[in-house]
């Protein structure tokens, strides 16, 4: 086997801010030993978050077993993923930061075929995949994540099992979204559908389109983590590694 040096594109400030987590982790259950100290824990995590490094990559490259490096990131993720902010928190916070709007877009995490795959297929994008809503701020930052459903999931449907909608509604909060969503109440505000449409509706969709734009990076700035271009795990931990990238990636940008 060959070994060369690698980087992983992030700063050090988020690999600090990963290991303490850990560390607290372990002093908290009394964990006194493991192969790999919280520094080099949180590297491993990282750069199988951000580079889509398999398993069996980082045991080769971190000297432990296979099971090791899986448990590592498992235990990892779920310290990332009880950092999530629920829906009402973050749309509370949403709102004592003084946003006038947010922008609501779904996404869709490619995964590998399964034996009973027809409820990951997306019809849309033709690929098996999950479902993710993403609630995010007029300049992209991430304010929520959802938990996954089967790719065939409309984002509309996804959204009302999410109870998004409602959410909303109580925070009082105006909400961008796509042609996706057409036919949800307010404060979700959709464009005009359908052709031969009246010039002020034209214009009402460019500006809506001008606004929503920038929100919409926060999809974007998910998949700059390759494990989320495409999953090779159980499909229905999709939410838990998006919500656990949610937590580093706002974290990133608040350090940058």
């Amino acid at each position: 086997m060959l070994f060369y040096r690698a980087a992983v594109d992030l700063s050090r400030s988020t690999l600090t801010y990963l290991a303490g987590i850990i560390r607290r982790h372990r002093k908290t259950i009394g964990s006194i030993w493991r192969r790999l100290n919280p520094g080099r824990q949180a590297l491993l995590v990282l750069a199988h978050l951000r580079k889509g490094e398999t398993f069996a990559e980082l045991s080769a490259g971190f000297g432990i077993s296979v099971a090791t490096a899986w448990r590592y990131v498992q235990e990892t993720v779920t310290l990332l993923k009880a950092r999530a902010p629920r829906l009402g928190h973050a749309l509370r916070k949403a709102g004592q930061a003084g946003l006038h709007y947010l922008v609501l877009d779904g996404m869709l995490i490619h995964t590998d075929r399964v034996r009973a795959d027809r409820p990951f297929f997306s019809g849309k994008h033709r690929v098996h995949g999950m479902n993710i809503q993403v609630i995010a701020s007029p300049d992209g930052t991430i304010i929520w994540t959802s938990g996954s459903l089967p790719g065939r999931s409309h984002d509309l449907t996804a959204a009302r099992i999410w109870g998004i909608q409602r959410a909303l509604e109580r925070a009082g909060i105006l909400t961008l979204a796509d042609k996706g969503y057409q036919g949800a109440e307010e404060p979700i505000v959709t464009p005009y559908k359908g052709k031969n449409k009246p010039e002020s509706q034209k214009q009402a969709n460019r500006a809506h389109a001008r606004l929503r734009g920038p929100g919409e990076r926060a999809n974007a700035q998910l998949k700059t983590w390759r494990i989320l271009r495409k999953l090779r795990c159980c499909p229905h931990k999709a939410g838990r590694i998006c919500k656990a990238i949610a937590v580093l990636q706002n974290y990133e940008l608040a350090r940058g």
